[in-house]
């Protein structure tokens, strides 16, 4: 959300408080503590549209910042700010979109958005906890706002100090604990509900994280009931959800994250690697693109070179992944490894610039699965490339010491074995409704994906309304989530 660093692990710690106070009890204090953690969690559905209608979504939420973003005339001029952003001709044209689809532009930007978020904290095992919360989350005390139609009085207590929590943190961080009591004592009686924002404006150092209070272990600490703890399988699935969560970002990468991982394990299977590497780089696999977040959807679908800030904003996504992982002792080794996918042997890469002296087995082996998987898929730049040649770049990339020569014979050995196998039928999708699919996951129109595939916009029509339907998914990003998660986005 283009918030600082540690954000979330503030609301979260300030809500939850605020709940305890409130005397919440069981799974509303639950409720309260995890969707103040992962209520964004659906913030990359419909990333590419948002920037079609309104431009560059990174720009648009740092532009907001404390503004009330539930407040419909707050946000209608944030609106026009970011369609005239890129001067009066793109806004003309964008405006003209925005006014010719409202609907589609709603859809795909708040509807997606809570679709995304109640599939992806199913899979982290707290949907349930969560479903009411999510939809309510962006309701108004006084009801004006048009974000969430949830009424007042069945806006759940989660969602009350959640909302509260995100605007005292972002507000203290911008002016302090005063500022925090400002902004809330001015939102008391429209977006807030009075008795809490009361409440809070009392003693508002009491709820607030103290500073240099340590996030992560007072978060932990404060964790409602038993703390939940996480199978194998069950950790593995958040991976492969903050995969999907990552994918989402553009079109152009959708199901790339699993495809790495899947490459990658197997290719570190050919080099013989032990076990636990071999588990290890699949979970690489799974995170190693989650910095391309901070980097707006229109740099990564730009169909032109990019310009210098582009290319160094791009180049730090590597730097965030490691990051966003550091705080959390068991995941920085999945994270040390994710964080050298583009670090290069004759040391071009980024974000450490580090020679293959420097790299590991695992990071080298990650490197030619990533390099492989992005070859294979169309990318706004290039069409895809045909295995052979893919398998021709990615010896090129060994030849000129960029790559590591076992690991991409190892990952072309993994691409070949999984060439050939045929993909059983998911949720009943017939093999046209699978391929109609996968232009919808890669972000075509209707009527570009009827040119593609040479037929009627008609046809394509009845195919995307039967694919909701079996999917059971009622937009573009949960549709595309559905794809990644049953691997149909690329080719069997």
């Amino acid at each position: 959300m283009c918030h600082p660093v540690e954000t979330g692990l503030a609301t979260c710690l300030t809500a939850t408080r605020l709940a305890r106070r409130a005397d919440a009890g069981g799974d509303d204090l639950a409720a309260a503590y995890y969707l103040a953690l992962l209520g964004h969690i659906g913030c990359t559905a419909g990333n590419l549209s948002f920037t079609t209608y309104v431009g560059d979504e990174v720009a648009f939420r740092e532009r907001v910042g404390t503004a009330d973003a539930t407040e419909p005339r707050v946000m209608a001029g944030l609106t026009m700010r970011g369609v005239f952003g890129d001067g009066v001709v793109t806004g003309v044209r964008r405006l003209g979109r925005l006014a010719a689809h409202p609907a589609d532009f709603i859809r795909e930007n708040v509807t997606a958005v809570c679709e995304v978020a109640q599939r992806l904290t199913g899979r982290l095992g707290v949907g349930p906890l969560l479903r009411d919360g999510l939809a309510a989350l962006p309701a108004r005390y006084d009801g004006k706002g048009r974000l969430s139609r949830v009424p007042r009085e069945q806006v759940p207590l989660a969602a009350q100090v959640v909302h509260l929590a995100q605007v005292a943190v972002l507000a203290r961080q911008a002016g302090g604990t005063a500022a925090a009591a400002a902004a809330v004592r001015d939102r008391r009686g429209r977006a807030l509900f009075p008795d809490l924002a009361d409440m809070f404006c009392a003693t508002p150092g009491q709820f607030l994280p103290g500073d240099g209070e340590p996030l992560v272990e007072a978060v932990l600490d404060l964790e409602p009931g038993r703390a939940v703890m996480l199978d194998e399988e069950g950790f593995d699935e958040g991976l492969r959800a903050l995969a999907d969560f990552t994918d989402l970002k553009a079109p152009c990468t959708a199901g790339h994250s699993r495809a790495v991982a899947g490459l990658a394990a197997a290719a570190a299977q050919q080099c013989r690697l032990p076990g636990a590497d071999v588990t290890l780089v699949r979970r690489a696999g799974w995170v190693h693109d989650l910095g391309r977040v901070t980097v707006s959807a229109a740099v990564w679908e730009k169909r032109g070179p990019l310009t210098r800030d582009e290319r160094e904003r791009v180049r730090l996504h590597a730097y965030h992944t490691e990051r966003v992982f550091d705080g959390v002792p068991s995941l920085r080794p999945i994270a040390a490894v994710a964080a050298l996918h583009h670090e290069r042997g004759d040391g071009s890469g980024y974000h450490r610039a580090l020679s293959a002296g420097s790299l590991p087995p695992a990071a080298r082996i990650l490197a030619a699965a990533d390099v492989y998987a992005a070859l294979v898929t169309d990318r706004p730049h290039r069409p895809a490339l045909v295995a052979d040649g893919a398998a021709a770049t990615l010896r090129a990339e060994v030849r000129a010491g960029r790559l590591d020569a076992d690991a991409a014979q190892a990952v072309l050995a993994a691409a070949g074995h999984r060439a050939g196998r045929r993909r059983a039928a998911v949720a009943g999708l017939t093999a046209r409704e699978t391929e109609v699919l996968r232009h919808v996951a890669r972000g075509l129109s209707t009527r570009e994906i009827a040119a593609q595939l040479v037929l009627s916009l008609k046809t394509v029509e009845r195919h995307i309304e039967s694919i909701y339907g079996k999917a059971q998914v009622r937009s573009r990003a949960a549709a595309t989530l559905f794809a990644m998660q049953h691997d149909l986005v690329t080719p069997a």
